[in-house]
């Protein structure tokens, strides 16, 4: 079922690129269900008989028009599917929740001419989630009726649902680009500034433990200009992003880049202080 609804939303999409005049309409798609689309889009005069890539016609621009998905999309995640599909293309996004007492729900099942079994109405009726406008804010345009009872004040509410959709088309997501890359370079200049002050801890304990060793002062004197010339190094490598990687501030010591760098610091650190101590 997963895969016929990704099937589904690829076909939509294709007809929705072609509508819009962003691509011609494919020749093939996913079978059958791409012959299903193109044979209803022709039954509502969207597309002619002409050629193997059927041309739109001019009902396709003369009004708005209404695409109309009827599933159960009893999870949320379903229907969110359709909703980025809206988003991305700037089009009008809504949704209408039928909402029918099971045991109604029962009964009309076992007067169609195939009814499926009790169970699998049972289990849907756990599973199905309504709408949550309050929750989800894509949601917002969504209208909740009693599928069990039926009035003229239903088609009014669907009119004005329709009209309100209509006026107010899904945007698509904007990444803020300026802030992510404030965001960035303060997490860059953060994370050198860990940096530097760990480095300046492992230098001061590396020359104690060194002092330890009876290490001449004027050798004391070099491994120092040494190791705080490496520092500087290290750190000038940093900033400038050969040695750490930026892009995200974890906060575990797996992921955090500041703490990788730390531990390749303390690891050359070492190498040049057993220069001295193991001679």
């Amino acid at each position: 079922w997963k895969q016929s609804r990704q099937e589904l939303l690829r076909c939509v999409e294709h007809v929705l690129r072609a509508l819009l005049g962003l691509a011609p309409l494919p020749s093939t798609g996913p079978q059958p269900t791409w012959e299903r689309v193109l044979a209803a889009c022709r039954a509502q005069g969207l597309l002619d008989d002409a050629g193997a890539v059927p041309a739109l016609t001019a009902t396709a621009t003369a009004g708005p028009l209404l695409l109309i998905l009827d599933d159960n999309f009893y999870y949320r995640s379903m229907r969110h599917e359709v909703y980025q599909l809206a988003r991305k293309y700037s089009l009008s996004f809504c949704q209408i929740f039928l909402e029918c007492p099971l045991e109604c729900c029962l009964q009309r099942n076992r007067q169609r001419s195939h009814p499926v079994p009790d169970e699998t109405i049972c289990l849907m009726a756990t599973k199905i989630e309504m709408p949550d406008p309050k929750k989800n804010t894509w949601e917002r345009h969504s209208l909740v009726l009693r599928s069990s009872e039926g009035a003229v004040e239903d088609d009014r509410q669907i009119m004005a649902l329709l009209a309100t959709a209509l006026e107010n088309p899904e945007r698509p997501h904007e990444e803020n680009t300026e802030q992510k890359d404030a965001d960035r370079a303060a997490c860059a200049a953060s994370a050198v500034h860990r940096v530097d002050q760990a480095c300046r801890r492992i230098i001061s304990q590396a020359m104690k433990d060194t002092k330890d060793h009876n290490i001449l002062r004027s050798e004391l004197r070099s491994l120092a200009e040494e190791l705080n010339r490496l520092k500087a190094e290290f750190l000038e490598d940093l900033r400038q992003g050969d040695n750490l990687k930026t892009q995200t501030c974890a906060q575990d010591e797996h992921s955090d880049p500041a703490a990788s760098a730390i531990s390749s610091f303390q690891h050359e650190v070492m190498t040049t202080v057993n220069k001295y101590i193991l001679k």
